[in-house]
């Protein structure tokens, strides 16, 4: 797969995986940056179970790319102490 496939599955994967999330950060940058250290992330979890990883442009690599980013983004959130960043009613 190409850099304009990691690129694609990036920013696919990235809006998914900040839309389950809850993530309010903006950026065509940050999201495709979260995709694909989630595909790189999600590809070494399936390579560890003894299966495919994120090998080709797929649905199934979406899928993994997304899992993969959704993982990242709860780590990133818990070491920065915070939850989903959600305004205040008072």
């Amino acid at each position: 797969m190409g850099i304009l496939g990691w690129i694609v599955i990036g920013l696919v994967a990235g809006g998914l995986a900040r839309w389950i999330v809850k993530d309010d950060r903006r950026g065509c940058l940050y999201t495709m940056i979260v995709g694909v250290l989630g595909a790189l992330i999600g590809g070494a979890l399936m390579n560890a179970a003894d299966s495919r990883g994120v090998d080709e442009f797929s649905l199934r690599s979406i899928a993994v790319s997304a899992i993969g980013a959704v993982l990242l983004l709860l780590v990133l959130q818990a070491i920065a102490g915070r939850g989903p960043r959600r305004p205040r009613r008072f």
